[in-house]
Formats: structure tokens, sequence, C-alpha cells
């Protein structure tokens, strides 16, 4: 008990002091979490710089699909395939070069080649020693700061402007055979250019500032206003083939009724032709067939293939191995002895035992059952003469 006393205050003490001490140094702070995005944020990745443009007083959409606007609009493309197809790509080199204003952000998930020899805008790799390339890598920092040039003349003093851009690639940059109108270069390149061609231009920035909530990042604002050139009133249109819906969505939302006579007719497939739970008719009784049905359907086998020759052996052939039990010798008599022998021993007509047994030669089916029956006849006369015969003896 006493032992108790001693540990139970070691205890207590330090446990109380550090309760204590945890109470004085923290304290409880509302902390404002922000939603996730919902509704057409979620979906468009345009969303934010659309907002941006609408408070500066342009009118912003988001297509799916190109239609090309007016030569005094603006288009933003991100992810985009120049090469998809043939005559979107056409409308949009014609819309350019009759006075719109095509910015690209990030690269093009295909058809690079094609972009570059029509704007003349080359994305390069930086030519870096194995050093330099791991040194840049590994480099933390997202952001880095570019200095604004007009046609190739870099401001100064108070003139001089300077641009935050975050997320590019630091290990490309851009050149053209061009002259360019507008870049942002540091030490390592140009990482946004603006060139002329034809009544309007092209501006190519070597990275996705302008979609998600990258807008917020850097000086991106101040980049889509200068690499769009915007006004008041202007029309502004988003394309992105990155956020288009999966081919099932296409589907039904452009074809919602072939899509069910589609999905019917395969369940109608599936349906005719997958495994059933019984038979469509109920299988016939499976009885088994008597004796005497196997020797009629035998015998009328024989009788249809080969004219009864075969069936006439061999109840001539019984008729005689009856007949010799009862008459010694039979096989050696000569025939007409032994048409005499049958006579007495079934008291049939001599003439009619004469042509069953000498003269085969029927006319027709019925001819051939009448001697067969007549043969058989005889054979069973034979035997019942024999068993009485036997019985007579015992």
């Amino acid at each position: 008990m006493r032992r108790w006393k001693i540990i139970a205050p070691l205890i207590t003490v330090p446990l109380t002091l550090l309760i204590w001490w945890i109470a004085s140094h923290t304290y409880w702070v509302d902390v404002e979490v922000p939603l996730p995005p919902r509704g057409e944020a979620l979906i468009n990745p345009f969303y934010a710089a659309q907002r941006f443009a609408d408070a500066l007083g342009a009118h912003t959409t988001w297509d799916r699909a190109l239609a090309a606007p007016s030569v005094d609009s603006v288009i933003v493309l991100s992810d985009w395939h120049w090469t998809l197809s043939r005559a979107r790509r056409d409308t949009l080199e014609r819309w350019v070069e009759s006075g719109g204003r095509l910015v690209f952000e990030g690269t093009l998930t295909g058809g690079r080649d094609e972009f570059e020899h029509w704007s003349q805008i080359v994305r390069k790799l930086r030519q870096l020693s194995e050093p330099e390339l791991y040194q840049e890598s590994s480099r933390t920092d997202a952001c880095a700061s570019f200095q604004e040039e007009h046609d190739n003349v870099r401001a100064t003093g108070a003139d001089r402007s300077d641009y935050t851009l975050c997320d590019f690639d630091r290990l490309s940059s851009l050149t053209s055979t061009r002259t360019a109108v507008w870049v942002l270069r540091d030490a390592t390149g140009i990482q946004a250019m603006r060139v002329a061609v034809g009544r309007g231009s092209v501006t190519v920035i070597n990275s996705t500032a302008f979609v998600h909530q990258r807008l917020f990042d850097g000086d991106h604002g101040r980049l889509f206003v200068a690499a769009t050139e915007l006004r008041r009133g202007d029309d502004v249109h988003f394309l992105s083939e990155g956020a288009q819906p999966s081919l099932l969505a296409m589907m039904w939302q452009h074809g919602p009724s072939a899509v069910v006579l589609g999905l019917t007719l395969v369940a109608l497939a599936l349906w005719r032709g997958g495994v059933r739970f019984g038979p469509l008719a109920a299988p016939p009784q499976a009885a088994r067939r008597s004796l005497a049905e196997q020797i009629r359907g035998s015998g009328q086998f024989a009788l249809r293939h080969g004219g009864g020759q075969a069936l006439h052996a061999a109840c001539l052939r019984a008729l005689e191995e009856s007949a010799g039990r009862r008459v010694k010798g039979y096989s050696r008599l000569p025939a007409a002895e032994r048409v005499t022998a049958l006579e007495h021993l079934t008291g049939f007509n001599r003439r009619a035992l004469a042509a069953a047994i000498l003269a085969m030669d029927p006319r027709g089916t019925h001819d051939v059952r009448r001697t067969l029956a007549l043969l058989e006849a005889a054979r069973r006369e034979t035997l019942i003469e024999h068993k009485r015969y036997l019985h007579g003896i015992r």
C-alpha cells in the first residue's frame, strides 16, 4: 500500500504538467477550406480564364467544336491536335490569315511539324550538358521572371515590364524565322512569342498557364491579357480537346435513338443464341422396341433391299433344319423326295411346297410374302409334330 502512495504522485505530477503545457501552447482557430469545383467549373478547364475575361468586359464562350468566329475575335487553344481534321486545320489557318488572333498554350497533341511549318514558331530543345540537365530537372522553383520585348526591342527603365511565368518547360524554348512582334525572354531563351501571319497573329506560350486554377499563379492574368491583346468587347473562344467527353458519352449525346436500337438488337441476338432452360419441344418418349418389332423391321428392310432373296434363303434353311430332325438323311434326299417328306410331315399341298422351295421367282412383294409365309408355316408344323413325337416317346 505504501508503494502505491509513492508511485501515484510520480505518475500524476508529470501527466498534469504535460496537459498544462499542451493547453497553454495550443489555440483553436477557424480555417476556411475551399470546396472542390462543382458544376461547370468541374468540367470546363477554362472556367477561371473565362470569368477573368468576362470581368474585363470581354464576351467568352467555351466551344466544344471549332466554328470559325469573326476575324476580330480571339481563339485560345489547349491540348489541341492540329492535323486531326484537314478541313478544321484549313479553317483555322484561313481565319488567322484573315485577321484572327490565335493563342496556343502548352504542347500540341499531334501535327507539330505541320503547325511549325505554317506558323514558323518552332519549339526546340535546349542543348545542355549532363550537369546542367540534372540541375534543371532537380530545380524546385516552379516560376521564373521573364522580360517583355516588342519587335525585338527590350524596354528599359520605367517602360520595362517583367512577367513571372510558372510551370513552363525549362528544357525547351521557342524560336522563329519570322520577326517576332512580342516575346517573353529570360537567360534560357524565349518562352512566349507572337508572330504575324497574314493579317492576323499567332501567339505560342510554352506553358499551360490558363487552364484550371493556374491562371492565379505568377503573372498569368497579365500574361493572358498580353497574349490575347484583350480589349473590351472582344469575343474570346476557348477550345480544348483534353476536356472532350468519352466516345460513349458523345454517341449518347448525338444519337440516343441509334444507341438504344443497337443495344436492343444486341440483347435480342444474345437472347436468341443463349442457352435455354429447356428444349423448345418435349423430347419423344424413349421407349424400347420389342423383339417382334425388331424382327419385323429387319425383315422389311431385307425385303425392300434385295428382293427378299436373303429372307427366302433364311426361311428355307430353317425349314430344312427342322425337317432334318424328323426325317433321317433329309439333307441327302433328292429335291422331289424332300417335298414328299414335307408333304407327309405338314399336310400342305405338294405343288405349293415345291413352288416355294424350288421355284423362288415371285412377281411382286405380295408373292414374296406369301412364299415366306408358307415356308414359315411348314417349319412351325414340323416343330409341332417334332414336339408331339418327343412327347409321345416320353
